[in-house]
């Protein structure tokens, strides 16, 4: 079976880490409950290899922000469409991801964000 993945990476300043994982965590759940079949989030800790860009620079953030990398496997592009939808419009949902909405409760810059859906390849 091929699935589908929407892949992201973000900067999170470091004194909001744990706030953000508190969001996250509720997140992953009502992603799950939408037709997520997984939900994982990384935070870096080891970023740089000689010869090669760092998230850091790729994302233009300074080392004050942890970085996260995260990806949501779907059945199917399709389902992934489906389940975006419904997450999107799902009640629970602003107060966790729109933080740039309340500029004092600013967690993260979704201008930072790189995102991406990915098909099966190997």
């Amino acid at each position: 079976m091929s699935n589908y993945i929407d892949a992201f990476t973000l900067p999170i300043p470091k004194e909001h880490l744990e706030e953000y994982r508190k969001a996250a965590g509720k997140v992953a759940e009502i992603w799950k409950e939408h037709g997520a079949l997984a939900y994982f989030e990384y935070v870096g800790n080891d970023l740089k290899l000689e010869g090669t860009r760092s998230f850091f620079d790729c994302l233009d953030v300074s080392e004050d922000s942890a970085i996260i990398f995260g990806w949501v496997v779907f059945d199917s592009k399709a389902e992934r469409d489906r389940a975006n939808k419904l997450v999107v419009a799902d009640p629970r949902m602003p107060d966790l991801i729109n933080p740039l909405t309340n500029p004092n409760r600013k967690i993260f810059d979704a201008s930072k964000m790189v995102y991406g859906g990915f098909q099966s390849f190997i």
